[in-house]
């Protein structure tokens, strides 16, 4: 649920889809907004406004977000030597994508994405390519709470007989029912092979803000789960976790120059080795 609708992408490229698609608020055009401040379509403008009023950090979350993100790919390509990525809930493209960061560190890196969004899926086709002649970026139309779907088709792809980097990056909120949302982590997880990690990051119902920021979104016909930090914790069970284990974003490996930008936010994220 990330992602900048507008970034590189030119107006007459823009994907041509049906008006109903911008008649009710879209998740990852929602957070798109936030996290670039660019957005055409005034539905996604409305809702996101509305909640930035009252839950002014929501712009710090989806930013922050994509510096986890970055952070944690640097760390699985690099010092944990991963070739495979298989993002689950791509979100629309922006600056530094899973691909972009894992193909500059190992220039042969494999990167699944998967989302279901039709708008996603148009600007995937446009701007998800390689950034390498060795390297290999491949999308797939699935819904997240479809794991065998996402599994038959990203075998067409990766190898899963070596380690994958599994990523669920703030979408498991989709998922209404905890129960549900471990299992298809769960899910995924088991068909990958010993040395796999698990990245993992979501949304926490730490603060009063964050809560009415999430009910003021149903008014928009707009759900998100808000998990607590032990039911995120769950997703980890049976993993090593990496220090420093499940932390707020902004706290997970923060780039030394970025030291004192690691106030705590509403989201918890985390990297695991399947042993």
């Amino acid at each position: 649920m990330s992602g900048s609708i507008s970034d590189g992408v030119a107006e007459s490229s823009r994907p041509r889809l049906p008006e109903e698609y911008f008649r009710v608020p879209g998740s990852a055009r929602i957070w798109s907004y936030w996290m670039s401040g660019k957005d055409p379509y005034p539905v996604d403008r409305s809702a996101g406004d509305a909640v930035v009023k009252v839950y002014p950090d929501i712009v710090t979350m989806a930013k922050q977000s994509r510096q986890f993100l970055i952070r944690a790919v640097r760390v699985l390509a690099g010092e944990l030597g991963v070739r495979q990525f298989l993002d689950i809930g791509t979100g629309l493209p922006t600056m530094q994508n899973t691909h972009e960061v894992a193909q500059s560190v190992a220039p042969e890196a494999k990167i699944v994405y998967v989302d279901n969004d039709p708008v996603v899926l148009a600007h995937a086709r446009a701007l998800l390519v390689n950034t390498t002649p060795e390297g290999v970026t491949h999308y797939i139309d699935a819904d997240c709470r479809d794991p065998e779907r996402i599994l038959a088709q990203a075998r067409e792809v990766l190898d899963f007989d070596e380690p994958v980097a599994v990523m669920f990056m703030g979408v498991l909120g989709h998922v209404d029912e905890f129960k549900e949302m471990r299992s298809i982590v769960s899910r995924v997880m088991a068909d990958v092979s010993p040395g796999s990690y698990l990245a993992l990051w979501d949304s926490t119902n730490t603060s009063a803000g964050i809560v009415q920021g999430r009910k003021l979104l149903e008014k928009f016909n707009f759900q998100y789960e808000l998990r607590s930090v032990a039911q995120l914790a769950a997703c980890f069970g049976g993993l090593e976790m990496l220090d420093p284990g499940l932390v707020p974003i902004t706290r997970w490996r923060p780039d030394p120059a970025r030291i004192g930008e690691t106030r705590p936010v509403d989201a918890f994220g985390g990297v695991a080795r399947k042993p």
